[in-house]
């Protein structure tokens, strides 16, 4: 498992993980992107910057970098970081499949990105990140698995991803929408001649939704290793539009409101990463200091009032433009 390398760091912000949704491309739903990355979103600015955040992340401990098919170039921008590291040996590799970038390098799309969970699509976005990441690559995921979702019923998919596996590749999936339990759990079911498909599982999880928390501890029992993504929930939960609860934690503890709210999802038991979405390396450098937060049972209550109905929390979210 490529995740056990994870185990035998030293560094305690090695269960940090640098996701690049966020730099991979020039539109994403966070807030305050403006501010973050500016007019100047060409292809070369964001390749230095996603260079930039990886030397970071690197340097400071963090040994696992997740990327996407639908992440723009993301998996190019990683591919020739890897390329130009080669002393760089001990970082695991993660990507997704099953959503299509659309974009076309555009702010303003129509759409950014088409999900397609098919076995022809498998095949097709399998090949174009070989292509990119060949024997670099750990991890390749399903993205976005809801209940109704046809990679959970589809057994000749199942067998394709099972031959992959059996070549030594982790094959995991990740969650959206309110009832992200429900599709762990219906993952957590899917066998191949007996044996559990998948690896890995990375849901959406953070102080203001944490629906999926009893099933990830049931994934994380199951032997499958748990990566957290959106604690941060999209910007949300950043300085600038922190709910109070949330500030005055983050003034008690000495540290950012971002580094507070990922403290609280690493302290999750089930968690084995936790991705940071930084597109700044001073904003990685805060979301970092999570791993130094000690919060008291009392703070910990307070955040825990936050939370939000599942759907409340979704709705908004599908809400929230594409910068």
């Amino acid at each position: 498992m490529p995740f056990a390398r994870l185990a035998t760091a030293t560094t305690p912000t090695c269960h940090i993980g640098l996701g690049l949704a966020a730099v991979g491309r020039p539109g994403y739903i966070n807030l305050g992107r403006d501010d973050d990355l500016g007019e100047d979103r060409g292809v070369e600015t964001l390749r230095a910057r996603t260079h930039e955040l990886l030397d970071a992340a690197y340097a400071q401990g963090v040994r696992y970098v997740d990327a996407a098919r639908s992440y723009g170039r993301s998996e190019e921008f990683l591919a020739e970081w890897l390329k130009s590291r080669p002393d760089v040996d001990d970082v695991v590799i993660g990507s997704k499949w099953g959503y299509t970038y659309t974009a076309d390098w555009s702010t303003d799309a129509e759409r950014h990105e088409v999900k397609d969970h098919s076995l022809a699509a498998y095949e097709r976005q399998r090949a174009e990140t070989e292509a990119l990441l060949g024997d670099r690559l750990d991890l390749y995921q399903i993205h976005s698995v809801t209940p109704e979702s046809p990679a959970l019923t589809d057994g000749e998919l199942h067998a394709r991803l099972a031959e992959a596996a059996g070549r030594g590749l982790t094959v995991g999936f990740s969650t959206s929408g309110p009832a992200q339990a429900d599709a762990i759990r219906a993952a957590l079911a899917v066998t191949v001649d007996g044996e559990p498909l998948f690896r890995t599982v990375q849901s959406t999880y953070n102080a203001l939704e944490t629906s999926a928390g009893p099933a990830l501890a049931e994934a994380r029992d199951a032997g499958l290793t748990v990566i957290v993504k959106e604690g941060m929930a999209n910007g949300r939960l950043a300085a600038a539009h922190a709910p109070e609860a949330l500030r005055t934690v983050a003034e008690e503890t000495g540290l950012g409101c971002d580094a507070v709210a990922l403290a609280v999802v690493l302290r999750q038991p089930w968690a084995g990463v936790v991705l940071s979405g930084a597109a700044t390396t001073a904003q990685l450098a805060s979301n970092l200091h999570a791993a130094a937060v000690d919060l008291t049972d009392e703070q910990l209550s307070r955040l825990a009032a936050l939370t939000e109905e599942p759907r409340v929390y979704w709705e908004r979210r599908g809400q929230l433009p594409w910068h």
